[in-house]
């Protein structure tokens, strides 16, 4: 029983599936589409006065929602929110901006730093949460600040401020990141376009696309028993690549790429996930941490233990 009625624009029992790139996943509570700041606020406030948790959806690409649906507000970041502009050698972008869009208009305008970003499939805000970095890129290096939006309001906070550690990043669940500004340096742009081309080469040719997946797994390990593998590289040597459990399956591509192969479920992708980690673990000792994003009420205990 929520404190008082929702605001306007705020939808109920919305199906989640359809905005993840695994397409698995129940509805949400409450859902809302947002255009400005000021919304944004307005939203949390209410939220929290609700007593509702607060989940985001930007690009849904890593991403997994559970198969009973999320309680409480989702959110999606439009318009205003998604607006990506120049301003001299920098680049505005809203949170729910997507970064190879991004990386793409930083092209045209001749302006280079965000190259990396157009092998990320994620929006900004969701690559400033999760300090994002992708061939030798690192999004803190070129990110001037970020606009968080909480219940309170807005605030810019620089990147000393976002607590940003190896793939993720210290905001709260109820802190958003309604948009950022990227300090970029002048270039030629057919050199940049030409960069960006081959980054999209070498991803096409290592990692599965055009299905239903998600980005990275697991994230890289830095314990010594990897030896430097990676974790693609650990799940292949472990027998994971083409592993298939109730339609979940580890890429033949990629073995750190889970696929939806036709109706898979959130739990089957977990227990796919699961037993991946564990194959990794039994063979080398080494623990994986997932680099996935996980929304409502999971039975996903055995991913981090």
């Amino acid at each position: 029983m929520t404190a008082s009625p929702p605001p306007a624009g705020v939808e109920h029992d919305f199906p989640l599936a359809r905005l993840t790139t695994l397409r698995t996943g129940g509805s949400a509570e409450f859902f809302a589409r947002v255009n400005d700041s000021e919304a944004l606020a307005e939203l949390l406030a209410w939220a929290r006065a609700a007593g509702l948790a607060v989940g985001v959806v930007g690009s849904g690409s890593n991403l997994l929602v559970a198969d009973a649906g999320v309680r409480g507000l989702v959110l999606k970041l439009e318009r205003d929110l998604a607006k990506i502009e120049r301003d001299g050698a920098r680049l505005r972008c809203g949170g729910g901006a997507r970064l190879p869009q991004a990386a793409a208009r930083a092209a045209r305008e001749g302006l280079s730093g965000l190259e990396f970003g157009v092998n990320i499939p994620g929006t900004v805000g969701g690559a400033v949460r999760m300090n994002a970095n992708a061939y030798g890129g690192d999004l803190s290096r070129v990110l001037e600040w970020a606009e968080v939006t909480s219940a309170e309001g807005s605030e810019r906070r620089e990147p000393s401020e976002l607590g940003f550690a190896y793939r993720r990043s210290g905001l709260g669940p109820e802190e958003i990141v309604a948009g950022a500004s990227f300090a970029l340096q002048p270039a030629e742009p057919e050199a940049v376009k030409r960069t960006l081309a081959d980054m999209r080469a070498r991803r096409h040719a290592a990692q599965p696309s055009g299905i239903k997946t998600f980005g990275s797994t697991f994230k890289n390990p830095d314990d010594p028993r990897a030896e430097g593998r990676t974790a693609g590289l650990l799940l292949d040597a472990a027998g994971c690549r083409g592993l298939e459990l109730g339609g979940a399956r580890f890429s033949v591509k990629h073995a750190n790429f889970v696929e939806n192969t036709g109706e898979a479920t959130t739990a089957a992708v977990i227990a796919l996930m699961s037993e991946g980690r564990r194959r990794v673990r039994e063979r080398f000792g080494v623990e994986l941490e997932p680099e996935v994003q996980l929304l409502g009420d999971l039975d996903a205990a055995e991913l981090y233990a």
